[in-house]
């Protein structure tokens, strides 16, 4: 695994260096698989960037910081960052937590260019300090439906924790699905235990079971209640946000974590670069790299890109968006204004709708492409 980062303030790195800050969930209670894999695609990046020169000669270094999945923690981060003189803000997975740094660095004016988070509200107003890479949520999640009504579920519970990413996901299902003739009945988890929650899976006639659920909490113990519940052989557990994508999902679950579909941001077939990337990310990792650390790595590449061809100046950084066009590990990284969508967008990223092969929990099948 990675090397955790240094505490603020110890940072050693050299003064000719263009410092680049770096946001993820490193400590509980954020997913710490997600910002390990996302770090060490940052890092292998940073370093194969250092390889071949740097930027204009002087090396690139990340300037680490651990958000937490706290909102509050990562909007001092920025303000941190910023004073430390980086050129931009990278990362982050957690949405609601990279929405407070992308607030936090417009009112700044620091470019920030996010790695992996979803939400399409990233900013409440367009910005042209904010670009991202990941897919927003409504293009994801849409082809996520269109997999469920594909495969004959038009009838989908989901079991919800209170936030706004569940609350926007549960919309954007409920929806999409609507106008296809489906409906989403949806189960608070704040007030259901994993028993009761079964007892009304079974009366609501849903065919598939949406966890809209942090893990391991509540999402393990829900996941174990329905498996194990004879009156619900036949339901479908899905998981869209991508929680069985990480090991700790296969270690918490073993074989009942198999066959939970959930959407990953990855092609069929990686091209050279991404090949060479997720060799040295597996020994990097010692285990196969998730998407997350391929939006880790596809970011550095296009700052990189930016760096080497308009400087370290901030506003110069962000005015550079709009002409950016980088070959990544996952495909072609262009920036578009997106109708409904605040910031610059990677319009689109691969998706994939996958799973974990009950055969051999340890492969992934892809089950539909979008």
């Amino acid at each position: 695994m990675t090397t955790p980062p240094s505490p603020p303030g110890t940072e050693r790195a050299d003064e000719s260096a263009v410092r680049i800050g770096a946001l993820a969930p490193l400590t509980r209670p954020g997913w710490v698989g997600a910002g390990q894999h996302l770090l060490a695609g940052l890092e292998l990046a940073v370093s194969d960037v250092n390889a071949a020169g740097g930027i204009a000669g002087r090396p690139l270094a990340l300037v680490v910081r651990d958000t937490a999945a706290d909102p509050e923690r990562a909007a001092a981060a920025v303000d941190e960052l910023a004073l430390l003189g980086v050129a931009a803000v990278v990362g982050e997975y957690h949405s609601v937590v990279a929405r407070a740094a992308a607030a936090r660095a417009d009112a700044l004016g620091v470019p920030f260019l996010c790695s992996s988070a979803v939400l399409d509200a990233l900013t409440e107003q367009p910005t042209r300090w904010v670009a991202r890479l990941a897919p927003a949520q409504s293009h994801g999640w849409r082809i996520y439906a269109d997999f469920l009504l594909g495969a004959g579920h038009s009838r989908i519970a989901v079991a919800v924790d209170p936030s706004v990413y569940w609350a926007s996901g549960t919309r954007i299902l409920r929806d999409h699905l609507a106008r296809r003739g489906g409906s989403v009945i949806e189960l608070d988890t704040r007030a259901l235990t994993p028993t009761a929650l079964c007892d009304e899976l079974v009366d609501s006639g849903a065919t598939a079971l949406l966890l809209l659920v942090g893990h391991p909490d509540p999402a393990v113990s829900i996941v174990k209640s329905v498996r194990h519940d004879p009156r619900l052989a036949e339901i479908l557990i899905g998981a869209p946000a991508g929680q069985p994508e990480f090991a700790e999902w296969a270690a918490s679950l073993g074989d009942d974590g198999a066959a939970i579909p959930f959407l990953r941001y990855l092609p069929e077939r990686l091209g050279p670069l991404g090949v060479r990337v997720e060799s040295a990310l597996r020994e990097r990792l010692a285990q196969a790299p998730s998407f997350v650390a391929f939006e880790g790595y596809d970011t550095v590449v296009v700052l990189a890109d930016v760096l080497r061809s308009h400087g370290t100046d901030r506003a110069r950084v962000a005015g550079s968006w709009p002409g950016v066009a980088v070959e990544g590990t996952r495909g072609r990284i262009q920036f578009s204004r997106t109708p409904g969508i605040s910031v610059r967008q990677w319009a689109w990223a691969p998706v994939q709708v996958v799973d974990r092969d009950p055969a051999e929990p340890g492969r992934f099948r892809i089950l539909h492409t979008g």
